[in-house]
């Protein structure tokens, strides 16, 4: 697995639905595009399928495979995999990084999730998400806050690494 997204930035989305991807999300996009050389635009795919996620889900080349690997390994015709190809195939947005270094999001997409004016990323290993930004405060953050503060106040969030066994 290449490098990850790390990180969060808030950007202008334009008119036509461009919005700049933060610099460090593009290196990224870049390392794991196993077509991408030095002059060609890194491509990525956005994931819109799951109507209960109010973001888009951007996947590099390398991550998606991964998943269509997953997906493959599935019986084919069970259910399960109607299901993930659809949601990861065909309710996705194959796209690339313009020459500028700006994505463009299509206006059903931008609606999905209410973006308008600004975009909020934020970085998730393999994938990096775009959400409104007033969702994400709204919603998201809240949510791990409210979480955190369930906790004791010596909590180390490290812990949930550890294995079932304490190890």
């Amino acid at each position: 697995m290449g490098r990850r997204f790390r990180g969060e930035s808030q950007l202008k989305v334009d008119a036509k639905g461009r919005v700049s991807i933060p610099a460090s999300f593009r290196r990224v996009l870049e390392e794991c595009d196993p077509n991408w050389t030095e002059g060609l635009n890194p491509e990525l795919v956005i994931v819109y399928g799951d109507h209960r996620r109010k973001f888009l889900e951007c996947y590099t080349i390398e991550a998606i495979e991964e998943v269509d690997s997953k997906i493959d390994a599935k019986p084919r015709g069970s259910r399960q995999r109607r299901i993930l190809q659809q949601l990861f195939q065909g309710q996705s947005h194959p796209t690339n990084v313009d020459e500028t270094g700006r994505l463009v999001l299509p206006a059903k997409l931008r609606q999905k999730i209410g973006l308008d004016g600004q975009a909020f990323f934020i970085g998730a290993g393999d994938t990096f998400q775009i959400w409104n930004p007033e969702t994400f405060e709204r919603e998201e953050l809240a949510k791990t806050e409210e979480f955190l503060d369930e906790l004791p106040d010596d909590f180390d969030p490290l812990s949930f690494l550890e294995d079932e066994g304490g190890a």
